[in-house]
């Protein structure tokens, strides 16, 4: 079976299994009974703010400027979500810096996404102090396009989400790609791999082509917390150590929370998250949000102290939370005060 999914099955798969509440039965260790909404959200609760937070995955659209045609695929995201959204969903929770995500725009809004973001560095109002933007290495225009950034500190990678119908298995592996992913290392810049869960290998195989280009995992390589298929899950952990042998390659522990059930708890997350974290070790993960998608299935509080509680779980010490919650954000992006910039 063919493991592509683009963001319309994604949505349309994670919707379905809300509504149908189908759960595995036995002894799987990711799927559980089910379980009453309020007894998950026990699990969930609102995480304390004594620890400082670093997003490295902040995504904001305002559809009044920019066109995401993805989101009409999931009604509760076809709406636009701003600075000011953003600040009202982590209140309390101590999100002292951000680095944005790019959206998948149309590549000729790409520029101006860019200036939008740039602009939000730029004021004392907000966290924002870095961005990930996007881009398609794959254009024989993306070197022309990235070198307007090359010295701008705000601007710390580029993405392309590679999970799509447009994007088929070893997209990433075309020379042309691989070229533009080089001249990201020579610029200091990085690149998001989100791939789809059965394809990371080929992640392994543009990192071993750029060894000066710094890349990070997103959502801990994209297999869902509800995959009970054990050869799909052996093949997303297979890629994920594959990766994790990389000295230039980090992880973001995050994402997956979309892909569970309404009712999830802490719990259902936790095998793909501990291993994700076990894999990657200590100084090479870091925490992100993905706020708003994690809102199909839980607030960005929610999620928070979800993670928290896996952490805790995990016996995981208070320096290494305070790595994955912050200090390898900043150190991974070269992350600095707004007054310093």
């Amino acid at each position: 079976m063919n493991p592509s999914i683009d963001r319309r099955q994604f949505f349309q798969q994670a919707t379905a299994a809300a509504v149908a509440g189908i759960l595995a039965t036995g002894s799987n260790p990711v799927i559980e009974t089910r379980i009453s909404a309020a007894e998950s959200r026990k699990a969930a609760v609102d995480a304390p703010a004594s620890l400082p937070i670093v997003d490295t995955h902040q995504h904001l659209w305002d559809l009044t400027k920019f066109s995401l045609p993805w989101t009409k695929d999931e009604k509760s995201l076809a709406k636009s979500f701003v600075m000011s959204d953003y600040l009202a969903a982590t209140k309390g929770l101590n999100v002292v810096k951000t680095v944005y995500m790019e959206v998948d725009v149309d590549p000729a809004q790409q520029v101006q996404e860019a200036e939008y973001v740039l602009e939000l560095c730029g004021r004392s109002d907000n966290p924002m102090v870095g961005a990930v933007i996007s881009g398609r290495p794959n254009s024989a225009d993306f070197a022309a396009y990235i070198q307007r950034y090359k010295d701008n500190a705000f601007i710390k990678g580029v993405r392309e989400v590679l999970h799509g119908d447009r994007t088929p298995p070893g997209f990433c592996l075309q020379p042309q790609f691989v070229k533009s992913v080089q001249l990201l290392g020579d610029q200091g810049k990085s690149f998001d791999l989100c791939l789809r869960s059965g394809e990371l290998l080929d992640g392994d195989k543009l990192v071993a082509q750029c060894p000066k280009t710094r890349f990070i995992v997103d959502h801990c390589g994209n297999m869902s917390v509800q995959e009970a298929d054990p050869q799909k899950r052996q093949v997303w952990m297979d890629g994920m150590k594959a990766l994790a042998q990389r000295d230039n390659v980090v992880c973001k522990i995050s994402g997956i929370i979309a892909s569970a059930r309404k009712d999830w708890k802490a719990a259902n997350l936790a095998p793909n998250m501990r291993f994700s974290m076990d894999t990657f070790g200590s100084d090479r993960t870091m925490f992100a949000g993905d706020w708003p998608v994690c809102t199909l299935t839980a607030t960005f509080s929610q999620w928070v102290g979800a993670l928290k509680e896996i952490v805790r779980d995990m016996g995981m010490s208070p320096a290494d939370q305070k790595k994955l919650f912050h200090d390898n954000a900043v150190t991974f992006y070269a992350l600095r005060d707004k007054s310093t910039q």
